[in-house]
């Protein structure tokens, strides 16, 4: 499965596009009604919601960024500290999703970085009735290895995320909803690794990635 720079570009804008209609309509909508009630704990419970959405937008853009785009400044690693906080801004506020974090390396290599949230972000999301989510990585000599394990009453990783994932697909087309496995897929295979998914009887999923870094 391969794609172009540019189409795997406009996947990366639409699927930030549809994460962020969500809390930045709320916040839209949250301004109109501000505007027309006149009842103090009406406009109150509007200025919560709008704190509330505000949030969520600040969230989902710090983690897409980290996740998606070129934060960490121009080293070669980031502060893992910086990608727990976004994992945590993104699942752990709701109280929805546990995190729990296994990642003593105080710094990790930028490939590195960006798979385990994009791990992260597919296993969040395939909790979809909540539970926990065990991340863990560990860098020995120039090997990376990278564990995301999600747990819960209902987990739902579909056939077209699994595809991405693997390498295959129908017909080599990926759509924006995939964009996160597909980058998953080509960081591991630019960097000789190898990527494991656990099947889809399984009582909990689990991803495993292990690849060199320079």
């Amino acid at each position: 499965m391969t794609i172009s720079p540019v189409d795997f570009a406009s996947l990366l804008c639409s699927r930030l596009c549809h994460d962020l209609l969500s809390p930045v309509g709320a916040l839209n909508n949250g301004i109109e009604l501000l505007a027309d009630e006149h009842d103090p704990e009406m406009r109150q419970r509007c200025l919560e919601l709008l704190s509330e959405s505000a949030r969520a937008s600040a969230n989902k853009l710090k983690f897409f960024r980290l996740a998606f785009g070129a934060a960490g400044g121009f080293g070669e690693t980031v502060d893992s500290r910086e990608a727990r906080a976004a994992i945590e801004g993104l699942f752990g506020e709701n109280g929805r999703v546990k995190i729990g974090w296994l990642v003593e390396e105080s710094v990790l290599p930028k490939p590195a970085i960006k798979v385990l949230l994009n791990l992260s972000l597919l296993a969040g999301d395939a909790l979809v009735r909540g539970g926990t989510l065990d991340i863990g990585a560990e860098h020995a000599a120039d090997t990376i290895e990278i564990v995301v394990r999600g747990e819960g009453p209902r987990i739902i990783l579909d056939a077209e995320l699994r595809n991405a994932l693997s390498g295959g697909g129908d017909q080599g087309i990926v759509t924006p909803r995939a964009a996160a496995a597909y980058l998953v897929r080509a960081l591991v295979e630019e960097n000789g690794g190898t990527l494991q998914v656990s099947p889809p009887d399984a009582p909990i999923l689990l991803f495993g990635a292990a690849f060199r870094v320079r």
